[in-house]
């Protein structure tokens, strides 16, 4: 997760962008950030999806089987548990 230091500092370039133009170290700076708030979300969704399991109506798992193996790869869930 990016500090809220980090964020407004981004949302700070962002709005400075807009206004009057950003110099080539705030455009440098802005691209590193960028790609670092990148980074931190999709860790962070990856981290959510991984950590889920999917079950029907009916209570059954049915949690697709890549899924699963990355599940039982990190022993979320008891999966490595299983078979």
């Amino acid at each position: 997760m990016l500090s809220p230091e980090k964020i407004e500092r981004i949302n700070v370039l962002a709005r400075k962008k807009k206004s009057e133009g950003l110099n080539p170290e705030e455009a440098q700076e802005q691209a590193a950030l960028r790609q670092e708030y990148l980074a931190s979300l999709r860790h962070g969704m990856r981290n959510h999806i991984e950590g889920m399991k999917i079950v029907d109506q009916e209570g059954t798992d049915v949690t697709p089987d890549k899924l699963k193996q990355i599940q039982k790869e990190k022993k979320i869930h008891n999966r490595h548990l299983e078979d």
